[in-house]
């Protein structure tokens, strides 16, 4: 029986990992939005790697974001990143998984660490300059990502993942919009390092200051940004969620993932 247990899991592992990658690779080729100064656009697909993490664990949920994005890639959607498109996606379902699963300090270690690197390279804007009157003000470029972090911490976490948990109505929107914007985030840090790393010098053209001038207009443009793929991750996944957490796959992968 234990055997049979066990063949049963692999084939749920291979089940879920060819549907849910097929279905991230042919979402990917939706586009969203522009993105700032490439000639290329957020995908839909960026709205569901909160969902994958949610629903089917750290590493079934991360293996079929990797493959799918690859599997896009392989249906025509030219690499932005040099190959590396996945990684961004793939850090908010691995931590979204996590979080969910009540192991959140791994979670805020890879948080914190990411938000170093950031602050710490020398692409990165720390403060922006906003007109104010007849002078400027300057403000941190990562001010949502700090909200994002103390969110994190804070008890609110927790009572988010309990409202996932009940998969009732009531609850279920607002603790997906929370645990999502924690992952948006983190997405959206890895983004811009990933960025950095591959059009910065030496390996692409940009300059610290070419790097500047796009934060700049970033800054204004990826809060409403980062609101859109929360709110379309919360109305996807308000049914998507109550339906598959009580699924085959999801019944495994709350065991195995």
């Amino acid at each position: 029986m234990s055997e049979l247990s066990q063949v049963s899991m692999r084939t749920k592992i291979i089940a879920s990992v060819a549907i849910f990658s097929s279905l991230y690779g042919v979402i990917r080729l939706v586009p969203l939005g522009p993105m700032i100064s490439l000639s290329s656009s957020f995908s839909v697909a960026d709205s569901l790697a909160p969902l994958y993490g949610i629903i089917l664990g750290p590493f079934t949920g991360g293996l079929s974001i990797v493959l799918g994005t690859f599997l896009a890639m392989a249906l025509g959607k030219a690499p932005i990143f040099l190959g590396l498109d996945f990684l961004p996606a793939l850090v908010n379902a691995v931590a979204l998984g996590f979080l969910v699963k009540r192991k959140w300090k791994p979670v805020m270690i890879l948080n914190v660490a990411l938000l170093v690197i950031f602050l710490l390279s020398p692409y990165s804007l720390l403060l922006v300059e906003i007109p104010l009157g007849t002078g400027t003000f300057a403000f941190p470029f990562v001010w949502l990502h700090v909200v994002a972090l103390i969110v994190l911490i804070s008890p609110l976490r927790s009572k988010a993942i309990s409202w996932i948990e009940t998969l009732k109505a009531t609850y279920l929107p607002w603790g997906l919009a929370i645990v999502a914007f924690i992952g948006t985030m983190m997405q959206h840090l890895t983004g811009n390092l990933v960025f950095e790393l591959t059009w910065g010098q030496p390996i692409g053209g940009l300059t610290a200051g070419g790097f500047h001038g796009i934060w700049t207009v970033a800054f204004f443009a990826y809060p409403v940004e980062r609101a859109v793929l929360v709110l379309i991750t919360v109305l996807v996944g308000l049914p998507l969620v109550r339906i598959l957490k009580k699924s085959l796959f999801a019944n495994h992968s709350s065991k195995t993932a």
